[in-house]
């Protein structure tokens, strides 16, 4: 199932959606039970999402992180 999460879950208090993927807590809750058609629909609406937070998080997300490691940079 392909998901935009990139493990930084924190809200924007302003906006209502998650500083690195975009949805809202409804979506991320009820992601798993939406249709393809409904998840690839709020997929296409996140970078427009994204734009529109108020600021971009400052910590290193795990993923990032992990390929840093990988990479032994």
């Amino acid at each position: 199932m392909e998901s935009p999460c990139i493990l930084v879950c924190s809200i924007d208090e302003r906006t209502g959606y998650c500083f690195g993927c975009g949805r809202t807590r409804e979506e991320i809750g009820a992601w798993t039970l939406y249709t393809d058609a409904q998840r690839h629909s709020i997929m296409a609406a996140l970078p427009a999402r994204l734009d529109t937070v108020e600021r971009k998080p400052r910590r290193e997300t795990r993923r990032s992180r992990m390929a840093r490691e990988r990479s032994g940079a």
